[in-house]
C-alpha cells in the first residue's frame, strides 16, 4: 500500500495567507476602502473570516500586510532586496532622477495607488496604523535617501553640513503632496524638476 503523506499545514497556511493578501489588495482597488470588509475578503480568498481574525485584527492590518508583502514581490522581481538602496553612479543628480522616476510610475499604478491611498487615509484616523505604516513602509523607503545623500555628502556632491534626513523631503514630500491632493499629474519630467530645484536652488548664483 502506498503511503499517505499528511497534510501539510505551513503550506496550506502560505496559500491562504497569499490569497488573502491577493483579496485584499483586488477588493480595495475595485470597490474602495469603506466598502471593502473582513468578510468580503474572506469570500474572495476562499476562507474562513475566522481564518482572518486569527492572524489580523482589521481589515487595515491585513491592507497594511498585503502592502508592503507586494513591495518585497516587487523588489525581488527586480532582482533587488530591501537594502538594496538607490544607485551610486557616483552622480547624484541622475542616480535622484531614476529612483524619483521609479517612484512616479509606483505611484501612478492602480495595483499600488488604491491600497496607499487607502492606508494613508486610515492611518490619519487611526494612529496605530499610521505608525505602523511609516515604520514598515515609509521609514525604510526613506533610509535609503538617507544613505545615497550621506554618501553623496561624503564624496563632496553636496554642503558638509546638509543633514540628509531634512534634505531628502526636498524630493518626496513635492511628490507625496500632488499625488495625495492630485494637484497636478505626476510625470517624469516633475520628477526630474524636483530633482534639479532640489539641488541647485531657485535662485541665481
Amino acid at each position: 500500500m502506498a503511503e499517505t503523506k499528511a497534510p501539510d499545514s505551513t503550506r496550506r497556511s502560505e496559500r491562504s495567507r497569499r490569497a488573502i493578501y491577493d483579496a485584499a489588495l483586488a477588493l480595495v482597488g475595485e470597490v474602495g476602502y469603506a466598502k471593502t470588509t473582513i468578510e468580503g475578503i474572506a469570500a474572495r480568498a476562499g476562507v474562513g473570516k475566522q481564518t482572518i481574525y486569527r492572524w489580523w485584527p482589521s481589515k487595515a492590518a491585513v491592507l497594511l500586510e498585503a502592502f508592503v508583502d507586494l513591495g518585497v514581490q516587487a523588489n525581488e522581481a527586480l532582482g533587488g532586496d530591501a537594502d538594496s538602496g538607490i544607485p551610486d553612479t557616483g552622480d547624484l543628480e541622475a542616480d535622484l532622477k531614476f529612483v524619483l522616476r521609479a517612484t512616479v510610475d509606483e505611484m501612478n499604478d492602480p495595483k499600488y495607488e488604491a491600497p496607499s491611498r487607502a492606508l494613508a487615509a486610515e492611518g490619519v484616523v487611526n494612529p496605530e496604523l499610521g505608525a505602523q505604516f511609516v515604520e514598515q513602509l515609509l521609514e525604510p523607503q526613506l533610509q535609503l535617501y538617507v544613505r545615497r545623500l550621506a554618501a553623496a555628502r561624503e564624496q563632496g556632491q553636496v554642503r558638509p553640513g546638509i543633514d540628509p534626513r531634512v534634505a531628502l523631503e526636498l524630493f518626496v514630500g513635492p511628490l507625496a503632496h500632488r499625488w495625495l491632493l492630485r494637484t497636478q499629474p505626476l510625470s517624469h519630467a516633475y520628477a526630474d524638476k524636483l530633482v534639479e530645484y532640489a539641488l541647485y536652488g531657485l535662485t541665481p548664483r
